[in-house]
């Protein structure tokens, strides 16, 4: 269990790293600014920062700057942003950040950023090991995103339906197939995925009464499905636009 602080002026951003992580056992705390993120830096010496990059007050690579001027960038930091461009993202590594994830952040990609910076915090910790080289170009440049996760966890079959070409979870006992093997966060996904595809199927693909179904605003439906690599297109009825 680590220490992490995520900073984003977002709040959906905020709120679903933060269960994220939460789900992975590890302590979040959250700022919506530079002067949060400055406050709290101070106060819990997090094990592992997430920074967006992108902020209305202070910018994350300034504040990124500050903290190495000031010799508090003892902590691995991640750089986050949807509208970086490399330029920025090998800046913010040169200064001193570990990695760069590009928005929307893929699950998979999040957690091994997550668990290669708090690898690279533990070695750093402990003198008689050598500290592990910077980021590679190749980390940098290879930041895009993908918004499909592996089919693999989800562990059910699907069928189409003749009438109407939708596809659908293959029976009313789809989730007697979700192997409680999985880890937790793979299985919450597959189920997710089940549930999202039964409303969305069940609503022709419409968005608005999916999202009045399962009470989720639809700005925050929209992310969720990009997250679960669901396709919402694929369910609306024929010649519905």
């Amino acid at each position: 269990m680590a220490n992490i602080l995520v900073v984003d002026d977002e709040m959906g951003i905020r709120e679903l790293l933060s269960e994220i992580l939460g789900d992975e056992g590890h302590v979040v705390q959250l700022a919506e600014n530079a002067q949060q993120a400055r406050a709290a830096r101070l106060e819990s010496r997090p094990d592992l920062v997430l920074l967006d990059i992108w902020m209305p007050d202070t910018d994350g690579v300034t504040l990124l700057k500050e903290w190495q001027r000031d010799g508090m960038l003892s902590m691995p930091v991640i750089m986050m942003s949807g509208h970086a461009t490399i330029d920025t993202a090998v800046e913010a590594t040169r200064i001193g950040a570990l990695n760069f994830l590009e928005k929307p952040i893929a699950l998979q990609k999040l957690l091994k950023a997550v668990q290669q910076g708090l690898s690279r915090g533990s070695e750093v910790a402990r003198p008689a090991v050598a500290s592990l080289p910077p980021a590679s170009a190749e980390m940098l440049t290879n930041n895009a995103v993908t918004h499909a996760f592996s089919s693999n966890a989800a562990g059910f079959e699907t069928r189409q339906f003749a009438s109407s070409g939708v596809m659908a979870p293959a029976s009313n006992n789809q989730f007697a197939n979700l192997s409680f093997e999985l880890p937790l966060r793979e299985a919450r996904d597959a189920f997710e995925r089940i549930y999202f595809e039964y409303h969305l199927n069940r609503e022709g693909g419409s968005m608005t009464r999916v999202a009045e179904k399962t009470g989720l605003e639809r700005t925050h439906l929209y992310r969720k499905l990009k997250q679960l690599g669901v396709e919402s297109v694929k369910y609306a009825k024929r010649g519905e636009s």
